[in-house]
């Protein structure tokens, strides 16, 4: 069993914070899955975190503990299935509003990353989104690489999509950290389904970029990156840093692709500020 999974701090947060469900009329029904702890006030506003393609809401338990201790609502989702991005953009924002909260801080990791970029670019901007803090982001589709095409993606066997989400992942040359990261995000993909990894990759990879990305200037804005990431190469971190010229970084010597995981001290004291 993974040394994470056995730790006593993810005993006593499974323990302790339930798993909610809500399902939202959206097309169809849509089961959004997530974990929602803290001081629940209206003059402070509540984190989002929002996974990678291939995380699960429970990887932000380090998040949910520690800063819901200092006083923070955090709610870490699980998503519902969505082919495009726009629907997801809607589907947020009805979460959102169902939650009844007025304006939340959307930390977003990787595909999370460009999806809170994307909400606030089409819905959020000042009305919903008090920040955005960005874990290993990318602004445009295109330069992700991948051998599939995107609507390849809902025919694929869950095996196959489960070995090329993990595959993207460096798997040498790591810390003992990162591996343990490494092998509690892979243990959590086990409960994932076909359909669920599908339609988060068919995300990831269908072609979109923030095409307007001054609408994102007024909003505060932290880009957080591991300088031993070798996950996603130098030009879409360039990218990034072009698109929100006014954003702060946070920059951390190590973490690799899971900071929230490997360095959640350091990732918690930034979310923190």
């Amino acid at each position: 069993v993974n040394i994470l999974i056995k730790s006593k701090e993810y005993q006593a947060f499974q323990s302790s914070v339930p798993l909610k469900q809500i399902v939202l009329e959206d097309n169809g029904p849509k089961k959004w899955k997530y974990y929602d702890t803290g001081t629940r006030s209206d003059s402070t506003c509540p984190i989002i975190c929002l996974p990678p393609a291939c995380g699960t809401a429970n990887m932000f338990y380090q998040q949910v503990v520690s800063l819901s201790s200092f006083g923070h609502r955090v709610i870490a989702i699980d998503y519902p299935i969505y082919w495009s991005v726009e629907e997801f953009c809607v589907g947020l924002k009805k979460f959102i509003n169902t939650l009844r909260l007025n304006k939340v801080h959307l930390f977003g990791c990787s595909l999370g990353g460009f999806l809170a970029m994307k909400f606030a670019e089409q819905i959020g901007n000042k009305s919903y989104v008090a920040s955005l803090f960005l874990c290993n982001p990318y602004t445009d589709t295109s330069l992700l690489k991948s051998p599939f095409s995107p609507f390849a993606f809902f025919a694929l066997p869950s095996l196959i999509l489960k070995k090329f989400i993990l595959g993207d992942l460096p798997l040498k040359y790591v810390t003992i950290n990162q591996a343990n990261s490494l092998e509690f995000v892979a243990d959590a993909l086990e409960s994932v389904t076909q359909r669920e990894i599908a339609s988060r990759l068919t995300l990831q990879y269908q072609s979109n970029y923030v095409n307007q990305p001054q609408r994102l200037q007024t909003i505060p804005t932290t880009v957080m990156d591991a300088f031993d990431d070798t996950t996603f190469p130098q030009t879409i971190k360039d990218n990034v840093y072009k698109c929100l010229p006014l954003g702060k970084r946070a920059h951390l010597k190590t973490g690799g692709y899971f900071p929230y995981l490997s360095e959640s001290l350091q990732v918690n004291l930034h979310l923190r500020v």
